[in-house]
């Protein structure tokens, strides 16, 4: 091989060991840099998919909230318009309610019932956070115990005609601690097998109750004012009643109980979200709720308890916990005698 061959031949290996130094691999330097840029990709990821996963649990938290409250208060609307039903429609003669019967709504303020009591005969102090309680009465419609469907409970039974005023359907609304403790709102029926009670949600906090009162001579079906329950019993205590026997004056009671002159019913609840669902110090809403309004709590909170609730009065556990107040006001379709 001549010189000048040589020297190509030479050139080329050179080329070509300098084509593999260029080629072979990363340096030290270049892989810890890509590393890095890596991590900060899948930090930066993950941060993403936590934000959009605390978002999709806060919107999933508020859809029940929602959900919960407007059937709540939808089951509870159906009842108060069913209040004092009579079918006058039956091909029997439907039984009337006189002037000295019971009156066909009831309420008590900051109690609780027995699942299996008659009634609200046997209240239970402790309801959560001076929950109330709402009864509701109807006569029902169709032969048998169930009826033909038309008249339910706020458990969805049906009713059926009542051949006296004691046998009237009832509706009952409290709030009682479940067997883990968390707070529900229940409806208490009578059935053919006597006293039950279902949970319609879960999550409350508080329920509240006030009644429309109206006070004119002669009723003209307009609310004058709402008050509480223990506000209709303090006006019905000072009535002085006419009679000879306790009986007879019972009778007079029924006559002129100021429960017979409400027209309409405001209810209020306050639910919160699971446990689970737990918002930002920033989300977690007000310090206070107050059911029916800052106005009304101010002024009747001290002789109405439940009204006005804390969020730092709730166990530390619950106090971050999504909350969601709903309220609604129902007139009554029936005549409160």
């Amino acid at each position: 091989m001549n010189g000048e061959a040589a020297r190509q031949a030479g050139g080329a290996r050179r080329g070509h060991r300098g084509h593999w130094r260029r080629h072979g691999g990363l340096s030290l330097v270049e892989m810890l840099v890509g590393m890095a840029l890596g991590a900060l990709l899948m930090l930066a990821a993950s941060a993403v998919l936590l934000a959009a996963g605390g978002s999709y649990a806060g919107q999933s938290a508020s859809a029940r909230l929602d959900d919960n409250g407007r059937y709540a208060l939808d089951t509870i609307a159906r009842a108060v318009r069913q209040t004092a039903y009579v079918n006058w429609d039956s091909s029997a003669a439907p039984v009337a309610h006189a002037t000295h019967d019971s009156a066909n709504i009831a309420g008590l303020d900051a109690r609780s019932l027995g699942k299996n009591s008659d009634g609200i005969s046997q209240s239970l102090p402790g309801a959560a956070h001076g929950s109330d309680v709402l009864a509701l009465r109807y006569y029902g419609a169709g032969d048998d115990a169930g009826g033909d469907g038309s008249v339910l409970n706020c458990a969805g039974f049906g009713v059926g005609a009542a051949q006296t005023e004691a046998q009237r359907g009832w509706s009952i609304f409290y709030v009682a601690e479940g067997a883990d403790g968390e707070a529900e709102l229940r409806c208490k029926y009578r059935g053919a097998n006597g006293w039950g009670a279902d949970a319609i949600i879960r999550g409350v906090d508080g329920f509240q109750v006030l009644y429309g009162l109206d006070t004119d001579t002669p009723a003209d079906g307009v609310a004058n004012s709402y008050v509480h329950a223990s506000a209709l019993d303090a006006y019905d205590a000072a009535l002085v009643l006419v009679g000879a026997s306790a009986a007879e004056r019972q009778r007079d009671l029924f006559r002129r109980t100021h429960w017979k002159r409400i027209v309409g019913v405001r209810v209020a609840l306050l639910l919160h979200g699971d446990s689970g669902a737990v918002g930002k110090a920033d989300d977690m809403g007000p310090a206070q709720f107050d059911l029916f309004g800052q106005a009304y709590a101010e002024a009747h909170g001290a002789g109405d308890p439940g009204v006005r609730i804390v969020r730092a009065a709730l166990p530390a556990a619950a106090q971050g916990r999504p909350r969601q107040m709903v309220q609604m006001s129902i007139m009554l379709r029936n005549g409160g005698s």
